[in-house]
């Protein structure tokens, strides 16, 4: 059990432990373990690890990034065109990314993702491509999955690849289908378990949504 300092010291050394992040200047607020982070960082790389540092911490619930993007002088700065290429070209040399499936569209640094996709991992791979480009400032990812299967999902399949993975098998979750959307339910002990349970769900054929609706369920002393 940890009360609302603690939490925030454990979230502040996360983010120090990463090498990337460990001079960055980020501000870190803690409310029963729903955990907002602010400041500037000068590059899109590093408010993603920032996040992902935060979520992985227990006790955290959830997470409120409000943190900007600024590059430091010249360095970094590009404009939308140049983006823009340099993404095309980063998904052709991804084997993950179908070629020529993905729409580009970028405004002051801002990425948007558009098009429709076979795989959750596929739509994944393409944010990670981007993220890590210089001159991206944030990504917002519109890709939609349309299964190449128009077989329905399987719901004890989702259920016992759930039961398999050690992180989550003992946890209160409930899977509920309909049609080609997978809906989850219930219970985790953590953000990291919330997440895993999602990327699951989203491995069985026939899935083109997933609404992942777990609650992290850990206890706060209510006095710092």
């Amino acid at each position: 059990m940890k009360n609302n300092a603690e939490l925030q010291k454990d979230v502040q050394d996360a983010i120090k432990w990463e090498p990337l992040l460990n001079a960055a200047e980020i501000g870190v607020t803690v409310k029963d373990g729903v955990v907002t982070l602010t400041g500037v960082v000068d590059s899109y790389t590093k408010k993603t690890e920032a996040e992902d540092a935060a979520k992985n911490v227990a006790g955290v619930k959830a997470v409120v990034e409000k943190l900007e993007v600024k590059y430091n002088n010249s360095w970094g700065k590009k404009d939308d065109n140049e983006i823009a290429n340099e993404v095309l070209n980063a998904f052709t040399w991804n084997w993950q990314v179908p070629n020529d499936k993905v729409k580009v569209r970028v405004e002051n640094g801002w990425v948007t993702l558009e098009g429709e996709l076979h795989w959750n991992y596929e739509r994944e791979a393409a944010k990670d491509a981007v993220k890590n480009l210089l001159g991206v400032t944030g990504v917002t990812n519109n890709i939609k999955i349309k299964s190449d299967t128009n077989d329905a999902i399987e719901k004890a399949d989702i259920e016992s690849a759930l039961k398999r993975n050690w992180s989550i098998y003992d946890n209160d979750i409930d899977v509920q289908v309909s049609g080609h959307k997978a809906t989850l339910t219930g219970t985790v002990d953590s953000w990291y378990q919330k997440e895993e349970a999602g990327r699951i769900a989203w491995k069985a054929r026939g899935v083109w949504s997933v609404d992942n609706e777990l609650v992290v369920d850990y206890e706060y002393e209510l006095m710092d």
